[in-house]
Formats: C-alpha cells, sequence, structure tokens
C-alpha cells in the first residue's frame, strides 16, 4: 500500500526529473522517505535525495573525500558532474555553487 507521502514523492520526483531512469528513481524516493527527511515539505526531501544520489553514484565525491578533501571542497569539485546528470534527466532544477 503507498501511503500519501510515497504518492507526493513519486510526483514531487517525476515533476523534477522527468527522465530519470526507474532504478534510481526508486533509490531516490526510498531516500526522500527516509526519517531524517520526513519533517520536510516533500519537494525538499526529494531534491535533497535526488542531489545526494547523484553525488554518490555519478561522481568522483567520495573518492574526493577519502583523499582528504573537505565537504565543500568536495562538493565544489563534482558541482558540474551532478549538473550534468540532471540536466540528463531533463531535471527543472540545477545546482548552483551556494547550495551546501
Amino acid at each position: 500500500m503507498t501511503t500519501k507521502r510515497q504518492a507526493e514523492i513519486t510526483k514531487a520526483l517525476r515533476r523534477l526529473a522527468p527522465m530519470i531512469p526507474f532504478n534510481e528513481a526508486e533509490d531516490v524516493k526510498k531516500l526522500s522517505n527516509q526519517r531524517h527527511l520526513r519533517s520536510l515539505p516533500v519537494p525538499v526531501a526529494v531534491w535533497l535525495s535526488l542531489v545526494a544520489h547523484i553525488r554518490h553514484i555519478h561522481t568522483d565525491y567520495d573518492e574526493l573525500m577519502d583523499d582528504g578533501y573537505d565537504r565543500d571542497a568536495a562538493r565544489h569539485f563534482v558541482l558540474d558532474d551532478i549538473n550534468e546528470v540532471l540536466t540528463g534527466w531533463q531535471a527543472t532544477r540545477l545546482l548552483d555553487g551556494s547550495e551546501t
């Protein structure tokens, strides 16, 4: 059974990144429904989950962190890679340098 929040997450993700592959959409939806994100509005939880998913799966972020870069520096270096994935998924929003 799908909860109201799960249905809202699905709709928000479909609006935000309409061309996201199914398997990755499922991962993002699971992230969006995690306990620590439940207090946030659905669009915010979906956006944060989408960016985190891309950062960890499609970029060198984790390797940069392992190499000793701090979080902000590592995020700076993968910003273009994240936006490239978002663009490929026809996202309606991209990251800018001010978001952390």
